[in-house]
Order: structure tokens, then sequence, then C-alpha cells
């Protein structure tokens, strides 16, 4: 889900430093609508963390490359 700016500088960062125990994905929630309603999705930046399939935590609001890491370090 999407949870950074919009160059995505935070996830690339993130992503590199948390790979391979976590994967960072961004959804374009005007493409695929459908997907945000399921998941709720209703303010942009938001970030969730599933774990084998099941939401286990949520944050709205953009965030730095070092505040996203710490954040999903914390959930996972």
């Amino acid at each position: 889900m999407r949870a950074l700016p919009h160059d995505g500088a935070a996830l690339r960062k993130g992503g590199g430093e948390l790979e391979p125990k976590v994967r960072l994905a961004k959804l374009n929630t005007e493409a695929e609508q459908t997907i945000a309603a399921r998941y709720g999705i209703r303010s942009i930046p938001t970030l969730v963390v599933f774990r084998r399939g099941k939401e286990i935590a949520r944050q709205s609001g953009a965030m730095d490359g070092p505040a996203l890491i710490r954040w999903v370090r914390n959930q996972v």
C-alpha cells in the first residue's frame, strides 16, 4: 500500500534495508479502487502491514525512509 511521497524514495530506501524479511509494495489507489476499498484505504498515504495474509498494523501519513524502517521493524 502507498505510504510514501509520490517519488517513492522512502519505499526504495526502506525496501533495500528490510528485504528479504519484509516486502514493500505501492498501490495506485486511483487505478485500483476496488483493492483500495477492500482494504479500507481512505487517506493517502497509508501503510498497511500484513503477516500471513492478515493485517497486523496500519499507519496513515507520510514518513521519511528512516521513520518507515523503524515503524515496520516495530510491527514485525
